[in-house]
């Protein structure tokens, strides 16, 4: 303790006042805080007024406003100026000048909110470029924050190009320009493209004053449509129609480009105002046609993929750009005309001959069935006249039906031809439409490609039988099976029918006969040729009648000649009775003596 020295207190200090918290300076307390106050800003509760940022972390903001306590606002209040930094001058709102821990609280939000109204009208005026945080996505567009106003930008307002992801605009700071407010309902709609659009319009002068069909520029997909794709030329919009993206047919624009894709167009077309633009991109390769192989021709096979289907045929790409036509008639020998879609679909790989081919039109037709040898080269030998087959029953008519052997061998099997015995009026009672049916060949159309057919002449002809049993004059028990205007249809045995006209169909008690009726009937014509038997049943009891008359007449008229024959012969035999007598005497006499003699 040596060392230490001893220092004396200040002999006037004033203990008293020091306890009592006065200044030690000789000003009084009140004095002192009259000039501390000197020093600060005036401020009032529920006011606006300037700050500068002192300080600043990941949450807060502290501003300093001159008065004897800083501010602290928080960070989030600041999300549309992500570029706040210490020193800027900020304009704040007094919530309360003291809190009760004494600290000052103050709003910037709320600050903003109170003069947004003002200034967002006076941005509209002056056509201010302003600042603004996007909080959020909404229907149609987004939701901005504007001075702390909710503004709304709709999607066609964010940029010159479509958007495809608005949700990467969520939570970023971007310029807009006010371009509608609703004074009613406090409705304010910005916009981020008419900031864009002033400086392309510029660099869209310069490009179009430019333009030349046939240049060739570079450009960017910027859309992608299903009638074609929209390229930025820097400014400029031009369309590449689907059908000028590629040689081949193209069905989507996506298998050809992708969005952002930077490539060469040439300028096809636009119009005088220069606001239309058509692009080609094929255009910048050789036509297909013209690498087509020189030696390629007529009767060569060719390998391809179907590109288009049609109801009259398929077109096949047997090199990117360059197709021929196979025509349905060209897919089958048959000459049932059918949908091209029953032999192929899109997509499948075939193989086909040239028929024809015009390098100068562009054009090329093919064939199918040429693959294969036509059926009618060796129609004798496959399908002689006497062989028997099976058919497919292809098509109707009045007088018969139609049938397929195979595919490309037609027939007809002529109405009469179907049946030895029934009346067929229409081929559907016989037989129906995909159906199989025997056949045999009557006769070769080769110049018409038809085989005349036959049914019925797969068994033997009953009418030959029938001709015994069914002769003129004969009955037989039959049914009405179906009454007509001339007459009736009658079921006889062993499945023929017989017809009976109204007159032969009245019975003996002078009734019309009637649909399934059994009755006997007499056959009074058979034609052997025509397949026809006339029947009576009225003949049967008309005949019996006729021949009792006939029998009653005879006897009637033998009776008569009788008793005339009876009148004529009695006086002769009265005269001859006489003579008798004297001649049968000498008679008597003769043989009496030559039996005497005799004797």
């Amino acid at each position: 303790m040596e060392n230490l020295k001893n220092i004396a207190p200040i002999e006037d200090f004033n203990w008293e006042a020091y306890e009592n918290g006065e200044a030690l300076t000789g000003m009084s307390h009140e004095d002192l805080e009259k000039a501390y106050d000197g020093t600060l800003n005036k401020v009032n509760d529920r006011e606006v007024v300037d700050g500068t940022v002192i300080a600043m972390n990941k949450r807060e903001v502290v501003v300093n406003i001159g008065y004897k306590s800083d501010g602290i606002i928080p960070l989030n209040e600041f999300r549309y100026n992500p570029e706040l930094k210490v020193g800027d001058t900020v304009e704040v709102y007094i919530e309360n000048q003291e809190d009760k821990k004494g600290q000052l609280i103050l709003s910037h939000k709320k600050a903003r909110a109170t003069r947004s109204w003002d200034r967002v009208n006076a941005a509209l005026e002056n056509e201010e470029i302003i600042k603004g945080y996007i909080k959020c996505r909404t229907k149609g567009g987004m939701i901005v924050d504007v001075f702390g106003i909710e503004a709304f930008l709709p999607g066609s307002q964010i940029d010159v190009k479509p958007i495809r992801d608005y949700d990467v605009f969520v939570g970023k700071t971007m310029e807009f320009k006010v371009v509608k407010i609703n004074q009613e309902f406090k409705n304010v709609v910005v916009s981020h493209k008419a900031l864009i659009e002033a400086e392309l319009e510029q660099q869209k002068k310069e490009i179009i004053g430019k333009l030349e069909k046939g240049q060739v520029l570079e450009g960017t997909v910027k859309n992608i449509t299903s009638y074609g794709v929209f390229i930025d030329l820097g400014g400029v919009d031009g369309l590449i129609h689907i059908t000028d993206l590629s040689w081949g047919r193209v069905s989507d624009p996506k298998e050809v480009v992708e969005l952002d894709q930077k490539l060469n167009v040439v300028i096809l077309d636009f119009d005088d105002e220069k606001k239309r633009i058509a692009l080609g991109l094929k255009q910048l390769t050789p036509h297909p046609w013209d690498a087509l192989n020189a030696e390629l021709k007529v009767g060569d096979k060719v390998q391809g993929k179907v590109v288009v289907m049609a109801d009259y045929g398929a077109f096949i790409e047997i090199a990117p750009g360059v197709e021929g036509l196979i025509h349905v008639s060209e897919m089958s020998w048959s000459q049932h005309l059918r949908s091209a879609q029953d032999f192929m679909k899109v997509g499948d790989d075939v193989e086909a001959v040239i028929l024809t081919l015009d390098r100068e039109e562009r054009k090329m037709s093919l064939g199918i069935k040429q693959l294969k040898q036509d059926p009618w080269e060796s129609i004798e030998d496959k399908y002689a006249v006497g062989t028997k087959h099976t058919a497919k029953v292809r098509n109707f008519t009045n007088f018969g039906v139609f049938v397929e052997i195979e595919e490309g061998v037609d027939g007809l099997i002529h109405i009469s031809d179907l049946s030895w015995t029934k009346k067929i009026k229409h081929p559907s009672e016989f037989t129906q439409i995909g159906a199989d049916i025997e056949v045999q060949v009557l006769e070769i159309d080769k110049e018409n490609r038809r085989l005349s057919l036959g049914h019925k002449q797969l068994e033997e002809n009953p009418w030959d039988v029938f001709e015994t049993v069914f002769t003129v004059g004969s009955v037989h028990e039959g049914t009405i099976i179906e009454m007509l205007d001339k007459g009736a249809v009658v079921a006889l045995p062993y499945g023929v029918e017989g017809f009976a006209t109204p007159k032969h169909l009245v019975k003996e008690d002078g009734k019309q006969a009637q649909m399934e009726e059994k009755l006997e009937f007499k056959v009074i014509e058979f034609n052997k040729d025509a397949k026809r038997i006339i029947l009576s049943h009225s003949r049967i009891f008309e005949d019996v009648a006729k021949a009792e008359e006939k029998a009653e007449k005879k006897a009637a008229a033998k009776e008569r000649k009788a008793k005339k024959q009876q009148q004529e012969e009695t006086p002769m035999i009265q005269n001859q009775a006489a003579s008798t007598t004297l001649g049968d005497i000498d008679a008597l006499a003769a043989l009496k003596q030559q039996l005497e003699g005799k004797k």
